[in-house]
């Protein structure tokens, strides 16, 4: 398990023990707010980033094996479905930036890009109500998490990369259990009845988190932390379903 899993499990978890309930299919929105309260509009043109998109199998035991064919042919689908959900969108769109195989982590753009992944997943993991939302991130007057959040200047550096306002990030990690981890789980909730308990040792899942980021300040202007027990991003129909709740009030 990778540590962008880790992350966005740790925010799932996160938001089950708040007290919320978690269905079968969840997404949580947050738009940031200006001084007065009221929602901030984008103005400008956005760029869709590079999807960061792993697709894995669950075997029989648990582990999750990394699907290359599924992740390469997902990270073509996403793109696809944002563009059909965004076709009617007021907002001027640049073409999509694909992030260069050979960037340096260490270099300006490249630095840009793993803040912003650790922002995002901050975000996911410190923004939910209850015990787990960060003092500082909380409205002073109504006490419940805000969306204040900032990469920082350097953000420029992207912003001259794509000719965008804004960027729109995406990280998804999609799993699907095996043959052997169906009989698992279903031998597991039997054991589990007939012992008068409810057991579940867990199948495929798909979480994820997705930002817009004013290129030109660094402030996060919308955020959502999604979280399902279905989906599919092998095919189109998946994708344009995962993309749906991915995007779910995005302000464009």
């Amino acid at each position: 398990m990778n540590s962008i899993k880790q992350a966005l499990t740790g925010a799932v978890v996160a938001l089950c023990l708040s007290g919320l309930p978690l269905p079968a299919a969840h997404a949580q929105t947050r738009t940031a707010t200006d001084s007065s309260g009221h929602q901030l509009k984008v103005d400008g043109t956005v760029v869709l980033i590079e999807p960061d998109i792993e697709l894995s199998l669950i075997t029989a035991g648990g582990l999750n094996e990394p699907r290359k064919e599924w992740s390469d042919n997902a990270r073509k689908l996403y793109p696809r479905a944002v563009h059909d959900l965004l076709a009617g969108a007021k907002t001027q769109r640049k073409d999509d930036y694909d992030v260069p195989d050979d960037l340096d982590p260490n270099s300006r753009l490249g630095q840009v890009m793993r803040l912003n992944q650790a922002v995002a997943l901050s975000i996911a993991q410190y923004s939910q109500a209850g015990n787990n939302a960060l003092a500082t991130k909380k409205d002073p007057k109504t006490n419940k998490p805000r969306l204040d959040w900032t990469l920082g200047s350097g953000v420029t550096e992207l912003r001259e990369a794509t000719g965008a306002d804004y960027g729109l990030f995406t990280y998804v990690r999609d799993s699907y259990a095996s043959g052997g981890r169906k009989a698992v789980r279903m031998l597991a909730m039997i054991t589990g009845a007939a012992l008068g308990a409810y057991v579940d040792v867990g199948g495929g899942s798909q979480i994820g988190v997705a930002t817009l980021v004013d290129l030109r300040t660094g402030q996060v202007v919308w955020f959502n932390l999604m979280a399902k027990q279905s989906g599919d991003l092998r095919d189109e129909k998946g994708a344009k379903g995962t993309v749906a709740s991915m995007l779910k009030d995005i302000p464009l």
